[in-house]
């Protein structure tokens, strides 16, 4: 398999997940921008992944799969056993498809863009920053006497949680709040599988 990513992006969450469960990967760094080039053969990214963004996951078949959601889910798939998506009734695996979901619309869509562009201004990044906070008080809530999101294990919502609220510093996002999700970030940050990927991205 090929992971197409951009180093301290929403594709270190499948990058994780891949180290998690000792899956071969080769990367291929992309560098964002426009337009976005694959940066070892200097090639237009888009011809690819139309979308311009990553993560991209190519099978071993020359397939091509996108989105984050659905990549962790694929990877999830590929070793059931290991449980990094709870599916032990219909029910806990809706559960963990509620927390991809809850993830991807109301943190990593409120982090990105409104905090990653200057242009937009410092107010609406403030607002960002507010809505943001007022979402996390459900994660911080969800975490209360869990080791993890979804309960006693690590899940691929976990690996997702993590690299969007990486973001929180740089964004000057103070976490001082919540300090459910503060022990909960040093949890999963001291994880071999996140530590791995992240030196492999050059992150630390």
């Amino acid at each position: 398999m090929k992971l197409y990513f951009t180093p301290g992006t929403c594709s270190l969450a499948p990058h994780i997940v891949l180290r998690e469960l000792g899956l071969e990967v080769e990367l291929e760094r992309v560098r964002l921008g426009a337009p976005p080039v694959i940066a070892s053969a200097q090639a237009d990214y888009r011809r690819l992944n139309p979308n311009g963004y990553v993560p991209l996951l190519q099978l071993d078949d020359g397939s091509l799969l996108s989105e984050g959601v659905a990549i962790l889910q694929y990877l999830a798939d590929l070793q059931p056993e290991r449980g990094l998506l709870p599916a032990a009734t219909p029910l806990q695996r809706y559960e963990s498809m509620r927390w991809l979901v809850y993830i991807s619309s109301e943190l990593h869509k409120m982090f990105s863009p409104w905090l990653f562009h200057p242009e937009y201004g410092e107010q609406a990044a403030e607002v960002a920053r507010a809505r943001i906070a007022k979402r996390l008080e459900l994660v911080e809530h969800q975490l209360d006497g869990r080791g993890f999101l979804l309960g006693p294990a690590f899940t691929v919502a976990d690996a997702y949680l993590f690299a969007i609220v990486s973001w929180a510093k740089p964004c000057k996002l103070p976490l001082d709040a919540f300090p459910q999700l503060q022990a909960w970030l040093e949890r999963i940050g001291a994880r071999p599988s996140v530590l791995a990927a992240q030196q492999a991205e050059k992150l630390r």
